[in-house]
């Protein structure tokens, strides 16, 4: 009993009798229980979500716990039932990377090939593959660089991203980050800045653009950021291999010696955590308690920012050392991009009183904020889908119903009627009702110009084209509540 080695056997309770107290029958004595493994702190040996969850929750309450401390034991957490989650969470239709190996391809023989990958990355054999680079057309006129990559790339980033970074850093990201963030979308932040603009004395509004942020992140600066929290040498080194992978352009590879692959699963998590350090922190806890003379808000999704505030000069200073802060970690805020405009309740009369014209308007997310009425007379901020965002789309729909202009009616009918609902669950928001109605107008001439080039004789009737309409497009109504309601249910005061 009192070795330090070896303890004595368990303490055996008695077992009372469970008959009547006039013929009580013989008390036995209990059993103590048996031996065995030690209950896994991470894994099951099922394959399902639960021991992916279990380990995710496992470091964040550590990460909660320890808000300061580094954590040193992490890497283990990605087990072969982790690499198989991730790998079925993944889109089985996504492009394939410059190994060519597809969703169903890996499928077959997916154990072996699970193994296989674990055994790599645990033991530091893993070699992160370059990635092909896409150019995708912006609005500009310019192209943006978009990396596919490769498909055991995807399965090792999304699982290190949802079981160790997600659960490390969602703790410490403040609220007004909303980026790729679970349980936090666009209409979030939408709702946010709403809410903030009509509540808050906001009387001017600094609309920030990173310039080229994926591109330009420096890598020493990440390392040195995720080093505060993640003490696994193995997790970083495996973060590095991936920022260092470089790019195939045209079957030549390409060395990046700055930035994160835009497309990749792990980048957006990367970039909450860069900006975390370089913007979040510095302006909720220096900028905004020490400079600011008034009141002042931000909402952040990704690297796309808006600021508010209630004093002119307090903007004027913010856009000036935003600009320096930037400067100190490789990064600029677009000259073009970049705006302060008078925005608020007082705006429209304050304009007026100096012969200026009505209020500017800014764009986020999609959407175009301008100053409005309600009703009543008040002030109102009002939004519709950006004018770029519209007519962007619109011609893209144009090009594929020009190839499809022979297909049966009532497939391209169905078609775009999904289209449309997809539309509507996005930019179907209180004050948007116009803009949705001239949407799918347009959208029915843009068809109808193509039906009726189906041949020199064809005469489609508009009559028959609202048929079609009628039938497989739903209406264009309002989808989302006012952005205080929704709001104040998610966010109770």
């Amino acid at each position: 009993m009192n070795g330090v080695k070896k303890s004595d056997g368990a303490i055996v309770p008695s077992k009372r009798a469970n008959k009547g107290a006039r013929a009580p029958a013989e008390s036995v004595e209990g059993r103590a229980s048996t031996k065995g493994n030690p209950r896994s702190e991470s894994t099951r040996r099922t394959q399902g979500r639960e021991s992916v969850t279990h380990a995710a929750e496992r470091i964040r309450q550590a990460a909660t716990r320890k808000p300061r401390e580094k954590l040193t034991a992490l890497l283990h957490h990605v087990t072969p039932d982790a690499l198989r989650w991730a790998f079925h969470a993944l889109k089985r239709d996504a492009a394939a990377g410059v190994d060519g190996m597809t969703w169903a391809k890996y499928a077959e023989g997916l154990e072996g090939r699970l193994l296989d990958l674990h055994r790599r990355v645990q033991s530091g054999a893993y070699r992160a593959p370059p990635v092909r680079r896409v150019e995708i057309p912006k609005p500009d006129g310019g192209t943006r660089p978009l990396g596919v990559a490769a498909l055991e790339d995807k399965i090792v980033q999304k699982a290190v991203t949802e079981i160790i970074l997600t659960p490390i850093y969602e703790p410490a990201f403040l609220g007004f980050s909303y980026g790729f963030r679970p349980g936090r979308g666009a209409h979030d932040a939408l709702d946010a800045l709403a809410v903030a603009i009509k509540r808050r004395k906001v009387n001017w509004v600094v609309d920030c653009d990173i310039q080229r942020f994926f591109d330009t992140v420096s890598r020493d600066w990440l390392v040195r950021f995720l080093e505060h929290r993640i003490g696994d040498r193995r997790v970083i080194r495996l973060i590095v291999k991936w920022l260092k992978a470089g790019v195939m352009v045209d079957g030549r590879w390409q060395d990046t010696p700055q930035g994160t692959p835009q497309g990749a699963i792990v980048s957006p998590a990367l970039a909450n955590v860069y900006l975390h350090y370089v913007l979040d922190l510095w302006f909720h806890r220096k900028w905004r308690p020490e400079r600011a003379e008034g009141d002042a808000i931000i909402v952040r999704y990704a690297d796309d920012v808006v600021v508010g505030f209630e004093r002119k000069g307090d903007a004027e200073r913010f856009l000036r050392a935003l600009g320096e802060r930037l400067g100190q970690f490789d990064l600029a805020l677009h000259p073009a991009k970049t705006r302060l405009i008078e925005f608020g309740r007082f705006a429209e009369v304050d304009r007026r009183a100096r012969g200026q014209g009505r209020p500017e308007t800014f764009d986020f997310l999609g959407f175009t904020h301008y100053c409005t009425k309600t009703r009543s007379g008040r002030f109102g901020l009002g939004r519709k889908p950006a004018a770029t965002r519209m007519s962007r789309t619109l011609k893209r729909i144009a090009d594929v119903l020009r190839r499809r202009r022979h297909h049966d009616l009532h497939e391209v009918a169905r078609w775009l009627g999904r289209v449309v609902n997809g539309w509507l669950n996005y930019y179907a928001v209180p004050t948007s009702a116009r803009s949705l109605r001239s949407f799918t107008y347009i959208l029915k001439r843009i068809w109808l110009k193509a039906l009726r080039r189906r041949s020199q004789r064809d005469r489609f009737s508009w009559q028959r084209l609202q048929a079609l309409v009628d039938r497989y497009w739903p209406k264009p109504w309002i989808r989302h509540p006012w952005p205080e309601q929704r709001f104040d249910v998610k966010y109770p005061r």
